[in-house]
């Protein structure tokens, strides 16, 4: 990873942070978030995933059009740090720890990778 990377990296772990916080004091069943980069095509490359607790949980929170509130403050906060998503809800999907456990029987980095 070159350092512009690192730097780059830094950032968006410290704007992801925060949008993390946020959603796990509003959001019910809201568990945790990561993402993903490939810095050869960034900011095009760049996923968050935003894990739940339970499908009903996601459920409930994708019925209740959810996801446009936690784009918008994943959109917000990377703008902060100077990244520009042209498309911000392609940048972001959701999953469930129910779905890990199930299908890669917990294991995040299987799943992930």
């Amino acid at each position: 990873m070159r350092k512009t990377d690192k730097k780059i990296d830094n950032q968006l772990r410290v704007a992801l942070t925060d949008v993390c916080e946020t959603a796990l004091k509003q959001i019910d069943g809201f568990e945790w978030l990561t993402h993903l980069v490939n810095y050869a095509n960034f900011p095009k490359s760049l996923q968050v995933i935003c894990v739940f607790d339970t499908n009903q949980h996601l459920a409930t929170f994708t019925a209740n059009s959810g996801e446009t509130g936690l784009t918008d403050l994943i959109q917000s906060k990377l703008n902060g740090i100077g990244i520009k998503l042209k498309n911000p809800s392609n940048h972001v999907s959701y999953d469930t720890e129910e779905n890990c456990s199930k299908e890669h029987n917990g294991n995040w980095a299987n799943r992930l990778g």
